[in-house]
């Protein structure tokens, strides 16, 4: 029986649409059929590179065309809210970059509209659909390294862009919370689940957004997340999960495909490794591709419970370290 091909269309031309382009290659019964940018030329350039029959010079475009089952929105998290309506509007599914809004209330909305009109909705946090993450999960629930006490996950990089960029612009939601600050956050609330109590602190720009931020979770009366993310710094970027009978460590850059380590109180070691067919990004996508074939609206692995979950705990940070988003908080 032949399996339904689901037919894609890229919203956005630049880094991590060309990550997903790349991924998608390999993803069975699924085929790009169409990319759009603000700019023609630069459409028909992706379009080249990845072998796309039909590039447009406009978002509209693209959400218009009768062939497309489900956009990949790849444009900065500002423009989420508009990008996403936009799609949804034209009957079209969506899978949006992380984080799917900048705040509650533009998820709210999104979900709400996906909802209405039963169309697919999910925010893209490819960590949680990859095989060393899910390992972890597996270990860790299993009782592999017996009650977990404490988790420790940075992600930082010293940025070089200048105060215009979206690293630091707050009309553009720049700072680290929402850029590297998510993985994080995504990794103790898929791990350990949601915290008794949350504490944050940054060292703000004189725009107002995180140049760095620490933030704990506090889960029971001794266990803690302890998390960094910074744009002004390049530490490791590695997790590690501690237990009562050894502990879990992450490759550096955790959140993409990796080894898993897990080292017991014994001394001895065992590492966990997976095969990757492409940058890890196809697994989002064959999520989607099989939650379309089944009819869904939502992904039971990455649900909008989940991304609603991720987002309140964003906007209590935010909320705790005086960090406002002038043109979306208000």
């Amino acid at each position: 029986m032949s399996v339904k091909k689901i037919k894609w269309g890229i919203l956005g031309t630049g880094w991590i649409a060309h990550q997903f382009a790349t991924a998608l290659q390999v993803v069975e019964n699924s085929e790009m059929v169409a990319i759009g940018s603000r700019k023609l030329v630069t459409a028909k350039t992706f379009a080249s590179e990845f072998g796309i029959p039909k590039a447009f010079g406009s978002y509209e475009e693209l959400v218009t065309d009768p062939e497309v089952d489900v956009v990949y929105i790849s444009t900065p998290h500002n423009l989420h809210l508009e990008n996403t309506l936009l799609a949804l509007k034209h009957n079209k599914h969506v899978l949006c970059e992380k984080p799917l809004g900048v705040n509650l209330i533009e998820e709210t909305i999104m979900i709400e509209k996906a909802a209405e009109k039963k169309l697919f909705l999910m925010e893209a946090l490819w960590s949680r659909f990859l095989p060393n993450i899910i390992r972890t999960k597996e270990l860790i629930d299993a009782g592999e390294i017996g009650e977990v006490k404490l988790m420790t996950a940075y992600f930082s990089f010293k940025s070089e862009n200048g105060p215009e960029h979206r690293h630091y612009n707050i009309d553009l939601c720049g700072g680290t919370v929402l850029d590297t600050g998510i993985y994080n956050i995504f990794l103790s609330l898929f791990l350990l689940g949601k915290p008794k109590k949350i504490s944050a602190i940054a060292g703000l720009s004189e725009q107002g957004g995180d140049n760095s931020c620490s933030y704990t979770f506090l889960y029971k009366e001794d266990v803690l997340s302890v998390m960094f993310s910074s744009f002004l710094a390049n530490p490791a970027v590695t997790a590690e999960i501690h237990g009562t009978k050894g502990k879990i460590y992450l490759d550096d850059r955790w959140f993409r495909p990796g080894k898993v380590r897990v080292t017991y109180n014994d001394g001895t070691v065992k590492i966990h490794e997976f095969e990757f067919k492409s940058n890890g990004y196809e697994f989002e996508a064959i999520e989607v591709a099989d939650c379309l074939r089944a009819g869904k609206i939502q992904s039971a692995l990455w649900s909008w419970n989940d991304s609603v979950q991720l987002i309140r705990t964003m906007d209590e940070i935010r909320k705790e370290c005086g960090i406002v988003y002038p043109k979306h908080d208000n």
